[in-house]
């Protein structure tokens, strides 16, 4: 198998803001960024690209190649009440508990790191499933942190170690 996981390019929102199932449109800054994925790219003609749902990645997945799949597993967490909040305005009684067990404790509304953890897993062991495959994966960091954490055997608590910035390509 060979495997592309590639985070989305810059969104469009304002620093400080807690997003993950928000449907965020991508900054001006989308045409460079994206030319700068696609030369780290070889031919996509045998690759079967799959994304997530949010215009975020599917607008990267149109660029690359128009015919891709959407894969809600691969959302990245659903942050339920705190979507789209300013993280200073997060009630301190539902952050800190998050913030002390992120991995176990589900956000308000939303769901917990396992969680997700769990459903990229799912969309990973399918994957695998099937044999000799070429895919190209367009997600968030939260997906690819979980997935990078599993292979590399490292704790989902210290998952945030691994360091992936707006358009970055890990082949794995």
């Amino acid at each position: 198998m060979e495997i592309y996981l590639i985070r989305h390019t810059t969104p469009k929102v304002d620093k400080g803001v807690c997003y993950g199932h928000t449907d965020l449109d991508i900054a001006s800054t989308f045409e460079e960024e994206a030319e700068r994925i696609l030369l780290e790219l070889p031919s996509t003609e045998e690759f079967t690209i799959y994304s997530s749902p949010l215009q975020r990645c599917t607008k990267l997945a149109k660029k690359i190649n128009a015919n891709f799949k959407i894969d809600p597993r691969l959302m990245e967490l659903n942050f339920g009440n705190w979507e789209n909040l300013k993280w200073d305005v997060i009630p301190k009684d539902e952050l800190d508990p998050w913030m002390q067990d992120f991995v176990n404790v589900k956000v308000p509304g939303g769901e917990s790191y396992i969680d997700l953890s769990n459903r990229v897993r799912s969309f990973f062991d399918e994957l695998y499933s099937t044999s000799h495959q070429k895919a190209i994966i367009i997600t968030h960091a939260g997906p690819m942190r979980a997935i990078l954490s599993s292979l590399q055997q490292i704790a989902l608590k210290d998952s945030f170690s691994i360091k992936i910035n707006y358009g970055d390509v890990i082949k794995i």
